[in-house]
């Protein structure tokens, strides 16, 4: 069975502005998510879920449906406020999504294989999905999942504060913890990150995660646990986010999975900020020129 991949794509772009998952910044007007698909299948994947919200449906549709069809099986989830919530909460207001893990759990109905996950708005390149695959095809162990690291150092921007999952690696290679750090950013040559006001320093070759994770579908079901405790803890706190690496560490502390941590040599780039579109159009405008992808996707 071919792996699967889910996009996380029900963002609200607030720090962009807009819609970025449907953003154009190929040079012939390509989204970040076109590059995603065209090695997801160069990888071997054999399904995409599309993780969205309902307003966004007919938009995914319309601009992914005809490249897609008859290349690779695909779906929709919806990630709303209510789902997965646990009835007696009763009606939930919210100001944003429930955040990535949640988001992940909402594709759980339409995901039957292995899979792998990844943001609408990063660039990952091939390398990434061929590593991906090659474990989720290879690995027999339902407890054992992965994580795609890169070093902080490529991970940044020029425009603001980024986030990232800080991790720390066993001398086996697998995943010790990971811990979200909201406010990473360079300075005078050094990197930081700053919580509670202070600064803390990183090392430029930190692995980081940019949530380009591969699980095994008994990840679900402790998913929905997790987030069942947490939406009874958070249903009146309308901006709290529920990430992958709470369910990451929860899985490592529990003894219920481990993650192997696989490096990756790709250079990475994605949008936060309007300001990083320009970086992003030139990137991919030399990606095409080197020959790393034709001059046309589709």
């Amino acid at each position: 069975m071919k792996p699967t991949l889910l996009i996380l794509a029900a963002g609200m772009g607030s720090r962009y502005g807009g819609i970025k998952q449907l953003d154009q910044f190929g040079p012939n007007g390509e989204t970040i998510i076109d590059y995603s698909l065209y090695d997801a299948i160069r990888a071997g994947f054999g399904k995409v879920v599309f993780i969205i919200r309902e307003e966004l449906r007919a938009d995914f549709e319309e601009v992914f449906g005809p490249k897609l069809k008859g290349k690779i099986d695909y779906d929709y989830a919806i990630q709303g406020f209510q789902s997965y919530v646990p009835v007696e909460l009763g009606e939930i207001e919210r100001a944003k999504p429930w955040g990535t893990g949640h988001a992940m759990l909402c594709g759980w109905e339409q995901t039957q294989t292995p899979f792998a996950i990844i943001n609408a708005d990063d660039f990952y390149g091939l390398e990434a999905f061929q590593l991906v695959a090659d474990f989720l095809n290879t690995s027999a162990d339902d407890s054992e999942h992965t994580l795609i690291a890169y070093q902080v150092k490529k991970t940044l921007s020029e425009n603001g504060t980024v986030s990232r999952g800080v991790c720390e690696v066993n001398y086996e290679g697998y995943l010790d913890v990971v811990t979200e750090r909201t406010k990473i950013f360079p300075q005078e040559g050094k990197i930081y990150f700053e919580e509670s006001g202070e600064l803390t320093e990183l090392g430029p070759e930190t692995p980081v995660s940019m949530n380009f994770w591969g699980f095994k579908p008994s990840v679900f079901p402790i998913t929905q646990t997790l987030f069942s405790d947490y939406a009874r803890n958070n249903y009146n706190a309308p901006k709290a986010e529920f990430y992958i690496p709470v369910v990451a560490t929860h899985l490592i502390k529990s003894g219920l999975g481990k993650l192997k941590v696989i490096p990756n040599a790709s250079e990475w780039f994605g949008v936060t900020y309007p300001e990083d579109k320009p970086t992003v159009q030139a990137a991919l405008k030399k990606l095409h020129e080197d020959g790393k992808y034709p001059s046309q996707l589709w």
